[in-house]
């Protein structure tokens, strides 16, 4: 079975007459390891297919299986489990606390899931950032960075607790070029040592990077 999977997958605003489809129908796998851009027109629904893929909103209708179990099936609890140890987010948005440092902002989702002893998440949050071009200043606060440093910084946050795959929401919308291809070189590394992403772009030279795309419009699977 595929590491994700959906059958049917829908998510309906309200009922009746004023019911607003968000998506629709939508079958897909993902393989480990693969890096899957979710491409389509503003409005098409690519949002909120990743959202349903977190279990960050729940479908009206379908079926979403992660690691072998039907992740909608699952209790509240259940899913915040899985989500915490099982899924990564990047936003278009970095939303690193601006109180922390940055070796605090990485060691959050790690000390949630409480798996960890103290010097343990220390020694990960720290090789994360060096491995992600921040060697240095890890005692610095968020607002002493670059955008295209702070996002890599939500990106060793989003790989803290070692999750089998890497949700991102535009996560280049808020950078330029340069930067924005700095975050999908190391979406490529990644995928390349077996780490599954799943990215919505708006960026079409970008998403031609990745291994697959797939097309919304209108909340459906495009072609």
């Amino acid at each position: 079975m595929a590491l994700l999977q959906t059958r049917g997958l829908t998510r309906i605003l309200n009922d009746g007459p004023q019911a607003v489809p968000l998506v629709q129908d939508i079958d897909l796998a993902v393989q480990a390891g693969e890096f899957v851009a979710i491409t389509g027109p503003s409005g098409s629904g690519k949002s909120s297919l990743l959202y349903l893929l977190g279990l960050l909103d729940a479908p009206t209708a379908g079926e979403l299986w992660i690691d072998g179990q039907n992740a909608a099936r699952l209790s509240a609890a259940e899913q915040a489990r899985l989500r915490l140890g099982k899924l990564g987010f990047v936003f278009q948005f970095h939303f690193l606390l601006p109180e922390f440092t940055l070796l605090q902002n990485v060691m959050i989702p790690m000390q949630k899931l409480g798996k960890l002893g103290a010097e343990a998440m220390r020694a990960r949050a720290t090789a994360l950032l060096v491995e992600l071009g921040l060697e240095s200043g890890h005692d610095k606060r968020p607002d002493q960075l670059s955008g295209g440093q702070r996002q890599r910084v939500a990106i060793a946050r989003a790989l803290a607790n070692d999750p089998l795959i890497l949700l991102a929401d535009e996560p280049t919308g808020n950078l330029d070029s340069k930067n924005g291809q700095i975050v999908f070189d190391i979406f490529q590394r990644l995928a390349a040592r077996g780490q599954t992403v799943i990215t919505v772009t708006h960026d079409a030279h970008l998403a031609a990077q990745t291994h697959r795309q797939i097309h919304l419009v209108d909340g459906r699977i495009s072609g």
